[in-house]
């Protein structure tokens, strides 16, 4: 464009430009961008140098591409000038509409900063209009202005610095004004080669997220489906709360059924109804129980639930995610030691801590009262006794509303009247029984014979009581029955039927042998101990089997 003459421009050059503008905004990345930018420069506007300056995220400019000199290129190319220095460079000087003209009789004082340049040789002109090597034009490259803004530039970018003209002349007013829409062209295809790179850096990190999820979904899926402990993940919240989304297979094999038909339930469709608090808190909070889950066959198992919930940023909680291991194993050992513990290894019926514990959970002790009255408030049975004009005395503590309240609403024992006087009352039976003749089957005939002859008489008893009732070895040759809900002649009845069933001959070592009973039949009320009620039986057992011809003990 150096050979016109202005207002003269061949067409040639305007298409050549044009072209240039066209490549600018067609380039594949911004680094091509910016060194078709600078190629333009030299190839369209006739200049012999130029160098993009483009302004960095921390506010100074680099030189990101130059055109024209190789041996200036590799000098100065990805050099860095502050901002302050450019900004200076910038206010001084000619204006030339939006570029900025620095005559060599002005630049000489910016020969020190720290803008990386270029200087050229050359003679000095022999005319006005005359290109000088120290002369500075620069194009500023602003983006859009933004829709509705005040000024007509928006934010700076980065700038156009241009040397030594080929005609040798300063720019007139169509260089100018060429040089002036080329910058501005410009900055819009960088502006545009910018956000194409960050939207490819946002897509290669986008693929890279995704790629990292389906490998994270597909090590989920490995884990979950694999895992060699039952897993499940359950709905949360909804009407479909607890709903069964997922199985594994450990879990439909422990369970004894297919996934399709796991998908139907929810965990509190499988519960023991036992343990349907449990596993409503466990779900509600997360964390850890153990419960027995329903199998196809009808029976239960006890697992280990270990729930996590699984939740995001927008929703909250959105998912259950149960562990389910299988602890039958282990629970049916501890059920083991904990019978063991409480039962006599040898009848297999509850030894003498068991009796104690049963029996002290139905008694209650009788509250303080500092009523003057209230020593004689009691009869023999416990119950409450009434003043002489017929009033029940009112022994209200705490500020209990009544006298059940101060109990903390215990359901009584009471004792029923005696044999002679059976007033109807029911009440808590303890069967103290001693075996008669025991000791001499163990002298005569071995232990083992004695220990038949225990275990045998702790199934007839076992037999002849009712459900719910419960008899106990106490230690040696005594055995304990706790019958509930039995009045007076109800007991006598029973100890009658268990002698007589304790009495019919024994197999033991090969030989038929025969013991006799003796039975003591104690009552259980509120304010007694455990120790209280069976002292109280095996009492009334010692004066029954006194009471006895010795030679009728054995044969009852």
């Amino acid at each position: 464009m150096e050979a016109e003459s202005e207002p003269y421009v061949r067409l040639a050059s305007l298409r050549q430009l044009h072209q240039v503008m066209a490549d600018m905004n067609t380039a594949r990345s911004l680094a091509d961008t910016l060194q078709t930018v600078a190629n333009g420069v030299v190839t369209a506007l006739g200049y012999e140098l130029a160098c993009v300056n483009l302004v960095r995220p921390d506010g100074d400019l680099v030189v990101a591409a130059f055109s024209g000199n190789p041996a200036a290129e590799a000098l100065i190319t990805g050099r860095v000038g502050s901002r302050e220095s450019w900004e200076r460079r910038l206010a001084m000087g000619e204006t030339w509409g939006d570029l900025i003209f620095i005559p060599h009789t002005e630049g000489w004082i910016l020969d020190d900063d720290d803008v990386p340049q270029w200087y050229t040789d050359g003679p000095a002109p022999r005319f006005e209009d005359e290109w000088h090597p120290s002369d500075r034009l620069f194009a500023p490259m602003y983006t859009p202005a933004a829709p509705g803004g005040n000024g007509t530039c928006g934010e700076l970018i980065g700038v156009l610095s241009v040397d030594r003209p080929r005609n040798g002349r300063r720019p007139g007013a169509w260089g100018r004004e060429a040089l002036q829409m080329y910058a501005f062209q410009a900055a819009i295809a960088i502006s545009n080669a910018r956000l194409r790179a960050n939207m490819q850096r946002a897509l290669v990190r986008l693929e890279r997220e995704q790629q990292a999820l389906r490998a994270s979904e597909e090590s989920f899926r490995q884990a979950f489906e694999y895992a060699p402990s039952g897993m499940a993940i359950a709905e949360m919240g909804g009407d479909q709360h607890g709903r069964i989304l997922r199985t594994n297979d450990a879990l439909c094999r422990l369970l004894g059924r297919p996934a399709s038909a796991m998908r139907r339930y929810s965990f509190s469709d499988l519960v023991h109804p036992e343990d349907i608090g449990t596993l409503l808190r466990t779900s509600a909070e997360g964390g850890r129980a153990e419960l027995r889950l329903g199998r196809r066959d009808g029976t239960y198992l006890w697992v280990s639930l270990r729930n996590s919930v699984v939740a995001d940023a927008a929703d909250g909680p959105r998912f259950l995610l149960t562990h389910v291991e299988d602890i039958e194993d282990r629970k049916r050992r501890e059920l083991q030691l904990a019978h063991r513990a409480s039962h006599d290894s040898l009848t297999g019926l509850p030894n003498s801590a068991e009796l104690r514990s049963r029996l002290s959970s139905r008694l209650c002790k009788r509250p303080q009262s500092t009523h003057p009255a209230a020593v004689d408030a009691m009869d023999a049975q416990g119950h409450p006794a009434f003043d002489t004009n017929g009033h029940g005395f009112d022994f209200r503590t705490d500020g209990a509303e009544s006298l059940d309240e101060a109990y903390d609403h215990h359901v009584h024992t009471v004792a029923p009247g005696d044999g002679a006087r059976d007033d109807g009352t029911k009440g808590l039976a303890v069967l103290f029984c001693d075996l008669d003749g025991f000791k001499s089957i163990n002298d005569r005939f071995g232990h083992n014979a004695g220990d038949a002859v225990l275990i045998e008489v702790a199934r007839r008893l076992t037999r002849g009581v009712r459900d719910g009732d419960t008899v106990a070895r106490l230690g040696g040759d005594e055995f304990v029955i706790l019958a509930d809900g039995l009045g007076s002649a109800d007991a006598q009845d029973l100890a009658v039927r268990l002698r007589n069933e304790i009495i019919q001959p024994i197999r033991a070592e090969g030989r038929a042998v025969r013991v006799g009973a003796s039975f003591g039949i104690g009552w259980a009320h509120c304010g007694m101990t455990a120790d209280e009620v069976l002292k109280s039986a095996d009492e009334r057992m010692y004066v029954e089997k006194r009471s006895r011809p010795k030679q009728h003990r054995r044969a009852g």
